[in-house]
């Protein structure tokens, strides 16, 4: 731990504690004793490897020319400088004239309009393959033209097959603020071409509706949302989307996990309303397996055609915070960008996180706001306007702004920690008109960060691993149901789903007339009301002044609005004075004085059940199963974390009645072999090993998070007891996915965790927030070892083999 005084410059680095007021005591006994340097302590920190020597940087700059902001940030000794490159795209390849390509001339001479005279080659390629009716997936990064490839195809073949009156084609956006946002570019082009486009979403006015549904547009631009519910309710836009002959997917990569899932199933369904065969286009982000995802999606096999970005220069620098945390670097950074009037989007990988990072900054007089889900769409939109006019410094945002909304220039991106292709998507928005882009990757106090800070190629070889699962038997159940509403189900009708079915009608949920199966609306009706395509489960309502200010999704929401629980919401922190569950499912929040030093952290147990095992294999010698889990859940108590600290402070406050949740997921589980050395010299033998087996499941988690695409945050874990049990599982209700991508990649997992947690330079038995802590920790980050896990990690690596076993109620759940 790093303490140092900003006034006369004295600092001292010490072992870690916990406990922060241990640390300090040391610190001023150190400083009686003359032991601390007035100096500073740059020459050890290069030895010990907490700072980079200056040769080391300016070899790494080589014959680069940083300017003078890059080099104070890579020369400033208060971080590990782990990697500095210039990123350079190479000038795209061109294809064919715009005149040399048979268009209708209204497209060719409004493109000669607004400049464009020449195809880059991925356009060239789209296009053709949209004419001759390909299903296609274009992978290209932000601000490329992908936009062009999908609508210029699209518009050719209105022109030249399309009967007035008709849906033609829909576009679809993963958000409604994506689709507003890219409207007014897809109108431009089609009233040139004159072909009708209109927007149809939940701000839709009646007005507008009416009019879509009595001259339906050629093109329809919308979301999942609109159309699962329209698609089940039989409405009239309904019937308008028969007609369709191509769907456009933008953005396709945001489709992963439950989200996901669900899309497959409304595209299923569409395609059963629709009188023609379906054309798919998806637009992606960069993704390792772009095509296989989007083949699961769309259920069809897909081309694939990539293009590459046309940008200025990019400086690149990837830090690793040795001396401060995470949030304190990226705040430091933020601060000196803005100062030099570089306008910066900060990318926090949580609601939590993006909450806190404005609240510090803001304290710095830096000129941000936060922008995330879960805040008003109104709010929102102001941040992005007050961005785009230059009203405003810097965002605090959350993924949601990796997606192509327009904000503006944007000089400066700094990010957390995330798989290199959404970096490289988030760095995009840096330099898009050709000005010189400055790019930080702000590594965080966590065993990812710490195995990136030493293998910082690794980073650039892990790409995104996107995952769905259709076969989420919660999905599938509802999805059926709905495609029931959407037009009867005829007896020789999806085979696939018949066991579904057959429950559906045991249950009464579906009945059989005429040969054909109907929905029982009146047993039915609330159940899909209640149902989100975006997760599963119950939302708890949050109400300030009784007016509903949000809503969170069911369990998560038992951890973060229990009694007494500090809530964040648009950069301001709330506490709830009262919660009501299982019955009501509301929260209502109070607002505390703004110099409150805390926010809270809920502490938790869970107990799992393995219900089916789907598959089984060895990894290493270590026996794993890839299975169907029952976790019950309880939230009984809290600790609070002090504002700008990460380490917990004061007493456990136990909750007067524990909350419990129980719900079935997908998971792993597998048998991890006895850390013997440690077992026989340690003086609590049960200790040590459920310590052991502790930590190896918080460092299997954390550092197998870019191996399988930052799927971690989607995962909770559990170890049992002393049994050497440990499950992994997709934190979505029925499965999400993420669990089975650990299962594929489950060796690299074992690996990388080794390293991880044998480079830790840290001497503390029960580990670091680097090597063995998780913020995700239900048990306070209490029962780990350092030394047994490092044991467990190696046996398993050098191939030691185990059995699964059943576990026994003896066992004390470590989460």
């Amino acid at each position: 731990m790093h303490v140092s005084c900003v006034k006369c410059k004295i600092e001292d680095i010490l072992e870690f504690s916990k406990n922060v007021d241990e640390v300090f005591l040391e610190f001023l006994s150190r400083f009686d004793q003359g032991l601390v340097s007035e100096t500073g302590i740059s020459e050890g920190l290069e030895d010990e490897g907490i700072v980079r020597a200056e040769n080391e940087i300016r070899n790494m700059i080589g014959k680069n020319n940083p300017d003078k902001i890059t080099e104070e940030i890579l020369y400033s000794k208060r971080d590990y400088v782990s990697e500095y490159k210039v990123l350079k795209n190479p000038e795209p390849k061109m294809g064919s004239r715009v005149e040399d390509f048979g268009l209708d001339d209204s497209i060719s001479d409004y493109l000669k309009e607004i400049k464009i005279e020449q195809f880059y080659k991925f356009q060239e390629e789209a296009i053709q393959e949209v004419l001759f009716g390909q299903n296609i997936v274009i992978e290209a990064p932000t601000a490329s033209g992908k936009t062009e490839a999908f609508l210029i195809p699209v518009i050719q073949k209105i022109k030249k097959d399309a009967v007035s009156g008709n849906v033609f084609a829909i576009f679809v956006y993963p958000t409604k603020a994506l689709s507003r946002d890219q409207f007014p570019k897809i109108q431009n082009f089609a009233d040139k071409i004159k072909v009708d486009v209109k927007i149809f979403d939940g701000d839709t006015n009646q007005i507008e509706r009416r009019g879509i549904i009595e001259n339906p547009p050629q093109i329809l631009v919308t979301n999942f949302d609109v159309m699962h519910y329209h698609l089940w309710h039989q409405t009239k836009f309904s019937s308008l989307l028969a007609s369709t002959r191509i769907l456009v997917v933008d953005e396709a990569h945001v489709y992963s996990g439950i989200f996901g899932s669900n899309v497959h199933y409304i595209i299923k369904r569409l395609k059963r309303i629709c009188s023609n065969k379906l054309q798919f286009v998806a637009a992606s982000a960069t993704l390792e397996d772009a095509k296989e995802f989007c083949q699961k999606i769309f259920g069809e096999k897909m081309q694939i055609i990539q293009g590459s970005g046309k940008k200025g220069q990019t400086d690149f620098v990837m830090l690793f915070p040795s001396l401060r945390t995470q949030r304190a670097l990226m705040v430091e950074l933020t601060k000196k960008m803005t100062q030099k009037n570089h306008k910066t989007m900060v990318f926090n990988n949580s609601h939590l996180n993006s909450e806190l990072l404005a609240i510090q900054a803001k304290k710095q007089k830096i000129n941000i706001k936060v922008h995330r889900a879960g805040l008003m769409a109104r709010y929102r939109t102001s941040v992005e306007r007050q961005f785009k006019e230059g009203r405003l410094d810097a965002i605090s945002c959350t993924p949601t702004l990796e997606l192509g909304i327009d904000v503006g220039n944007v000089d400066c991106v700094i990010s957390s920690t995330i798989p290199v292709n959404r970096l490289i998507q988030r760095i995009g928005r840096a330099a898009r008109k050709g000005q010189k882009g400055y790019a930080f990757l702000a590594l965080g106090n966590d065993p990812i960060s710490q195995y990136y800070k030493n293998h910082p190629d690794d980073y650039f070889e892990d790409i995104e691993k996107t995952y769905i699962d259709p076969k989420n038997p919660f999905v599938e159940e509802f999805q059926v149901l709905a495609m029931a509403c959407d037009r009867p189900i005829s007896k020789h009708e999806i085979k696939e789903h018949q066991e579904v079915i057959e429950h559906h009608i045991i249950k009464e949920n579906l009945l059989v007339k005429n040969n054909r199966i109907i929905p029982n609306f009146d047993k039915i009706n609330s159940m899909l009301n209640e149902y989100s395509i975006r997760g599963i489960g119950n939302s708890i309502n949050i109400f300030l002044n009784e007016k509903k200010v949000g809503d969170r999704v069911l369990p998560i929401a038992l951890e973060e609005l229990h009694k007494d629980a500090i809530y964040f919401l648009a950069g301001i922190r709330y506490k709830v004075k009262e919660f009501d569950y299982p019955k009501k499912n509301y929260a209502k929040l109070e607002r505390i004085p703004r110099d409150y030093p805390y926010y809270t952290k809920s502490l938790t147990e869970e107990w799992p059940t393995i219900e089916t095992i789907y598959e089984r294999r060895k990894a290493k010698g270590v026996e794993v199963a890839f299975c169907k889990l029952h976790i019950q859940k309880k939230v009984y108590g809290y600790v609070n974390i002090e504002l700008g600290q990460e380490v917990t402070q004061g007493e456990k406050v136990s909750l007067d009645s524990p909350l419990e949740y129980d719900f079935v997921t997908k998971g792993i589980v597998f048998h991890a072999p006895r850390p013997l050395k440690i077992i026989e010299d340690a003086e609590d033998e049960d200790y040590a090993e459920a310590s052991g087996y502790h930590a190896t499941e918080h460092v299997v988690i954390e550092g197998s998070n870019m191996i399988t695409g930052g799927v971690s945050q989607d995962l909770g874990g559990i170890s049992l007891g002393t049994s050497g049990l440990i499950f992994i599982y997709d934190g979505a209700i029925g499965g999400s996915g993420a669990s089975k991508a650990l299962y594929d990649r489950f060796e690299n997992a074992l690996e990388r965790s080794m390293h991880i947690v044998k480079e830790c330079p840290c001497k503390n038995e029960s580990g670091c927030p680097r090597c063995t802590f998780s913020y995700r920790c239900g048990n306070n980050n209490e029962f780990l070892h350092k030394y047994s896990s490092l044991e467990i990690l190696e046996r398993i690596n050098s191939g030691e083999k185990t059995e699964l076993i059943d576990p026994s109620e003896g066992d004390r759940p470590l989460l």
